[in-house]
């Protein structure tokens, strides 16, 4: 036997993530047409602990802490609210690229969203700021998301799953989009 006959060929092993329900999701878009008026509702109950770290309690999950930085009062023990906000956001983005991906039937190697937004509090969350400031003028002014996808399709098809997830997300629809509003003291 000669040495390069006994030399292994190289082989490359691809390594998925790990897949979600594909008939399942079938279903579920399927009673999505059947009734395309259909809602759910989350529920959150968030209780202050004191300074501004909050605890967030979601169904049975262990609760979300949630808080400020030092140079906000807070004791930047956790994520601020805004942070929050847009992990919520690329938790969204990335569950609509797995769905639209599985969908597709193209198989996700890598999938990581990355979330920029700009914000600011001149009116100290209405105690005594910036006066005179409206709505439109509060809050996140701009966000910028950046998508990491790989899987077993080409370019061109993995911009158009996350182009396509992007539109029908629920979470930056929400961010997009004026809804209607409400708050009162029970």
């Amino acid at each position: 036997m000669t040495e390069a006959a006994t030399l292994e060929t190289p082989t490359t092993v691809k390594a998925y993530l790990r897949p979600i329900d594909a008939e399942g999701l079938a279903k579920f878009a399927e009673k999505g047409r059947n009734n395309p008026a259909s809602r759910g509702t989350n529920k959150v109950h968030t209780v202050m602990q004191g300074q501004y770290r909050s605890l967030s309690y979601v169904g049975n999950h262990t609760p979300v802490v949630v808080d400020e930085p030092l140079h906000l009062f807070g004791e930047d023990t956790a994520p601020a609210p805004g942070e929050i906000v847009l992990s919520g956001l690329g938790g969204c983005i990335a569950v609509g690229i797995t769905a639209v991906a599985t969908w597709k039937g193209v198989k996700l190697s890598k999938l990581e969203v990355f979330m920029e937004g700009d914000i600011g509090n001149p009116a100290a969350w209405g105690a005594g700021g910036a006066l005179e400031k409206k709505p439109l003028e509060m809050g996140f002014q701009a966000i910028r998301v950046k998508v990491v996808v790989e899987g077993d399709a080409p370019a061109e098809v993995l911009d158009e799953i996350v182009q396509h997830a992007n539109h029908y997300s629920p979470v930056a629809n929400t961010m997009r989009n004026p809804i209607p509003f409400e708050i009162s003291r029970s």
